[in-house]
């Protein structure tokens, strides 16, 4: 589902002069985000072994090309041994066509990034508890959490144990077709592990990740909407 992790993205220099050159009538017409990746959502400000969160999807996702997605996680690009791509994530997805459903992701070890989808069908308004948390007496191995049941095998994820600072985003991918994808998602209940096995303690933003086109509306460190505009 993910080629990159929180990849960043250039403009052209075509591009901003044709945004400079722009009636305003025209730039609203422009499609909200970025060329790829675009996405909307907080960096922790602390390291921790784990990251959960209530997830909602506000509406039906709009999607024209590629996918949606709200997911928490930990790791990313380039984060695990040697430089290599080490990440878990655990979310709702959302492609053309399709419902919101959950899932989770995983790469380690340099091997290609795996998609697990968890539930097929998850309605706008419906609740789900996710989380990633490292295992108490298992350093550097984790499990995937839905509506406190694990739903994964113990991952094992080399060097991890109390590296990552956890995330909490909206994302969206245009299929390498300009358009915007639309969404609506609230983060409730955020918290970030910090010792293994749990002891959950407040989510303290940091980061903010905020691409054009999109908006974060936050109410308190736990609590926030990622949507369109």
């Amino acid at each position: 589902m993910l080629p990159r992790f929180l990849v960043a993205a250039g403009v052209s220099v075509c591009a901003v002069a044709a945004s400079l050159a722009a009636p305003p009538e025209a730039a609203a017409l422009e499609p909200c985000g970025k060329p790829g990746y675009s996405y909307a959502g907080f960096q922790s400000a602390h390291r921790g072994h784990g990251i959960r969160a209530t997830l909602v999807a506000l509406a039906n996702p709009q999607v024209r090309d590629g996918h949606v997605a709200a997911w928490v996680g930990v790791g990313g690009a380039g984060e695990g041994p040697n430089g290599s791509d080490q990440w878990l994530q655990v979310g709702l997805a959302a492609f053309n066509g399709t419902a919101s459903r959950l899932y989770f992701e995983v790469t380690t070890g340099g091997a290609a990034p795996r998609y697990q989808e968890i539930d097929s069908e998850v309605a706008p308004g419906e609740h789900s508890r996710v989380a990633v948390l490292e295992i108490g007496k298992r350093p550097n191995w984790w499990r995937v959490w839905v509506n406190g049941k694990a739903v994964s095998a113990p991952i094992h994820m080399p060097g991890s144990s109390g590296r990552f600072n956890p995330i909490a985003t909206a994302e969206t991918w245009d299929g390498g077709v300009r358009g915007c994808n639309r969404f609506s998602y609230r983060f409730g209940n955020l918290a970030v592990a910090s010792s293994r096995g749990g002891c959950w303690t407040s989510f303290v933003r940091a980061q903010r990740f905020l691409d054009s086109g999109y908006r974060v509306t936050t109410a308190a460190n736990s609590s926030f909407v990622a949507a369109v505009g």
